[in-house]
C-alpha cells in the first residue's frame, strides 16, 4: 500500500530519527513547525526511527490524515542521517528507498543537459 501511496503524491523523507511513538498530530506538528512545510498539501511524508526497520508515512487525504506504518521483518531502510530537513524525492528515489536501496546511488546514470551535443 506504501508503494500505491508513494506514486500519486510528492514524496518529501524527513532525514534524521524521529520518535515514532508521536501521533499524527506530533508528525504534522514536525512538519509545520520544524520544516516549515504545510501537512495539508498534496504529499506524503516519511519518518524513519533510530533501528531503521520501520517508517511511518503521513499523507492529507481532504477528509483527515491517513498514517501509515510499515515494519521490515528482515532488513534496514537506508535513512539518510544528517541534520533534520525535508528531501523531495523523485519516483525512482522512492521506489529505491522502499527496495532498501539508498536514495543517491553513485553508480546510477544521471540525467544529460538539454542541448550538449558531443
Amino acid at each position: 500500500m506504501l508503494n500505491d501511496q508513494a506514486e500519486n503524491y510528492q514524496v518529501y523523507l524527513v532525514t534524521g530519527y524521529t520518535d515514532l511513538r508521536r501521533s499524527i498530530d506530533g508528525l504534522a506538528t514536525i512538519i509545520q513547525g520544524q520544516l516549515e512545510l504545510d501537512p495539508f498539501s498534496n504529499a506524503l511524508f516519511l519518518f524513519c526511527g533510530r533501528r531503521c526497520d520501520r517508517i511511518k508515512g503521513l499523507l492529507w487525504e481532504g477528509d483527515g490524515f491517513l498514517l501509515l506504518y510499515k515494519r521490515l521483518d528482515n532488513g534496514r531502510f537506508q535513512w539518510p542521517r544528517n541534520e533534520t530537513e525535508a528531501r523531495l524525492l523523485t519516483p525512482q528515489q522512492t521506489r529505491w528507498l522502499l527496495e532498501g536501496l539508498m536514495i543517491d546511488q553513485p553508480k546510477a546514470i544521471r540525467e544529460g543537459k538539454p542541448g550538449a551535443i558531443y
